[in-house]
């Protein structure tokens, strides 16, 4: 018998079909994502599943399905997957490393000029017919060019927003868990510093750190306080990684000049006063969402699932 896997959601391009040609494949087509209850119903026979990260998969998930050998998570992160469980049943956690990268890093700057050059509002001035000619003080944003950009988490989406911040002529400043070797450093042209200094100088502060236990609400009330008063917060990393009250109540003092948002504390939902603020622009988590970023993630997804049904390592495993 062919092994079972589960797939959450329908994804882009050919691989599923690849997938059937080893297993028997249920997807999940609704418009709802599953619930709990649910995925525990539908994961009880199966030897795989390919989740989202909107799927929590906790040790109650586990334990109801006592095949599973493999959960590929379709995407870079896996906040929604309790990995120590995993590893004390032997069920192997796989990712989507790399593939979003370039994306993510596109979508990063899409954000920063948006909203460093009123972008949205202009489209929306323009297409209400308010645009009546050119005036010296219409819809006036920011510079870019030459200013100050604080990474905070140089992987391999921080280092893909630096490489195209030079363009821009910026200051890069950045903070990690550990700093960049030398040679980094001067291929980046990026100065280490901690995490204070880097919130206090930059003009521009872009998060790509992962979600965790010391990370969640790294970017809170005093953070924000911290930062200049004409500076932007960009996240395309994790929405908890703010405390989006604080980042309202920040906003309505302009102690911070605007923000660019991808995702959110709590997604779907948004806080609510967010919506109000024209000096913030919101995405509804689209760093990844170009056709070819999203077939690469199918495929590695299902790769990975594939090589641990047959038997063989996973090609991007969480823990080895």
């Amino acid at each position: 018998m062919k092994p079972k896997v589960l797939v959450t959601r329908d994804l882009p391009g050919e691989g599923i079909e690849r997938l059937r040609e080893v297993a028997d494949v249920e997807v999940h087509t609704g418009k709802e994502e599953l619930t709990k209850e649910q995925l525990i119903q539908a994961i009880a026979d199966k030897d795989a599943i390919i989740s989202l990260l909107v799927n929590e998969i906790d040790a109650e998930v586990m334990d109801a399905a006592p095949h599973l050998k493999v959960i590929s998570n379709y995407a870079v992160g896996f906040n929604n997957i309790d990995v120590d469980a995993a590893q004390e049943r032997g069920i192997i956690v796989t990712n989507t490393p790399d593939v979003l990268t370039e994306s993510t890093a596109d979508l990063t700057w899409a954000l920063l000029l948006a909203v460093a050059r009123r972008i949205p509002e202009s489209d929306t001035y323009t297409r209400e017919g308010k645009f009546v000619g050119w005036a010296p003080e219409l819809l006036l944003g920011r510079t870019v060019y030459g200013k100050t950009l604080g990474i905070i988490g140089m992987g391999r989406i921080g280092e893909a927003v630096v490489r195209r911040a030079k363009g821009f002529g910026m200051n890069i400043v950045y903070y990690n868990r550990r700093p960049l070797s030398t040679e980094k450093e001067l291929e980046l042209d990026a100065s280490y510093a901690s995490l204070e200094e880097v919130i206090s100088q930059a003009d521009f502060l872009s998060l790509h750190t992962p979600l965790t236990p010391e990370t969640r609400y790294l970017i809170d009330e005093n953070e924000l306080k911290a930062m200049k008063d004409t500076a932007y917060l960009i996240n395309t990393s994790r929405g908890p990684l703010v405390n989006e009250k604080a980042l309202v109540n920040a906003l309505k003092e302009k102690a911070i000049a605007g923000a660019g948002l991808d995702v959110f504390e709590n997604e779907p939902a948004i806080e609510e006063e967010l919506l109000n603020f024209q000096n913030v622009v919101l995405a509804p988590h689209i760093g990844s969402a170009t056709i070819e970023t999203r077939v690469e993630m199918a495929d590695l997804a299902i790769n990975n699932t594939i090589s641990i049904l047959k038997g063989e390592n996973a090609l991007t495993p969480v823990y080895s």
